[in-house]
């Protein structure tokens, strides 16, 4: 019996699109079931209007982790980290998509698409989809990003 394909969305804003795009059949090639949350084009729009509701799905474990590409990332960051359980990483380069999955366990990849180039957008998307995460003693470090300091 075939299992079934591991669901991950991906979304953008105006800055992202075109690198969204082939990304999003990257993945397809890669055996995964892709769910693309907007934008739809180049057309100016809002970014957290794309953020939210991946992260949203990513934080009540919908799925396990998601995609999110805007001109720096650091605007998808902002609102992805606002929600539970969500540990969003802004990649550059293949060795820190490696290091965010080994060490803090990202599940979501947020990309720079004005600062990487599609090439290396796919790089660094394959090494983050085939890197597991490490667990041992990044494990406990991970557990203390969801507790507050005073609570522990």
């Amino acid at each position: 019996m075939m299992s079934p394909k591991e669901v991950i969305p991906i979304a953008s804003d105006h800055a992202g699109f075109e690198m969204k795009q082939a990304l999003a059949a990257t993945m397809k090639e890669m055996g995964f079931d892709v769910q693309d949350l907007g934008t739809t084009s180049e057309q100016s729009v809002d970014y957290p209007d794309f953020a939210h509701p991946l992260a949203r799905e990513v934080s009540e474990g919908k799925v396990k982790r998601g995609v999110l590409l805007c001109g720096t990332g650091l605007g998808m960051s902002y609102v992805a980290n606002r929600y539970p359980h969500v540990r969003a990483a802004v990649v550059w380069n293949p060795e820190v998509a490696e290091l965010s999955r080994e060490h803090n366990d990202a599940n979501v990849l947020v990309l720079p698409a004005r600062c990487i180039s599609t090439d290396q957008g796919k790089a660094i998307l394959k090494k983050w989809l085939e890197t597991p995460f490490a667990g041992g003693r990044h494990e406990r470090r991970v557990e203390k990003i969801e507790v507050e300091p005073d609570a522990r």
